[in-house]
C-alpha cells in the first residue's frame, strides 16, 4: 500500500525534521520527518525496512517518542499514524522551526 491508495485525515505540513525511529523489535535508524500533522507524519529512513502494521516509536529533534503504527510504505517512505494526537500548537512550533517554503518543497 502506498502513499496515495488512503484518504488523508488532516492536512500535513512540510518540514524537515531529523528524527531518530525505533521499531518493535528494537531496531533503529536514524531519519528524516518530511510532513506532520497532529494524526501522523511521513518518515523517511535507509536502514530499516517496514511493513504495514509495523509498531514504531519517532522521535522528532527535541521531542519525547510518538508511539504509531505503519499505515503506508512507499519505498523509503513510511506513513506513520500515531496512537495519540499531538497537541495543534506543537505542531504548528515544529512548522515554524522546520518547515520548508513553496520553493524548498519544488527543488526537492
Amino acid at each position: 500500500m502506498s502513499r496515495f491508495d488512503l484518504p488523508r485525515q488532516a492536512s500535513s505540513r512540510s518540514v524537515a525534521l531529523s528524527a531518530q525511529c525505533r521499531t518493535q523489535n528494537g531496531l533503529r535508524d536514524q531519519g528524516e520527518i518530511s510532513d506532520i500533522s497532529a494524526q501522523g507524519c511521513c518518515l523517511r529512513v535507509h536502514g530499516l525496512f517496514f511493513r504495514v502494521g509495523t509498531r514504531v516509536v519517532v522521535r522528532p529533534e527535541g521531542l519525547e517518542g510518538l508511539t504509531g503504527i505503519v499505515r503506508w510504505v512507499d519505498g523509503d517512505f513510511v506513513g506513520v499514524e500515531f496512537d495519540r494526537l499531538i497537541y495543534q500548537p506543537v505542531v504548528d512550533h515544529l512548522v515554524r522551526t522546520h518547515g520548508l517554503t513553496t520553493v524548498e518543497r519544488i527543488g526537492n
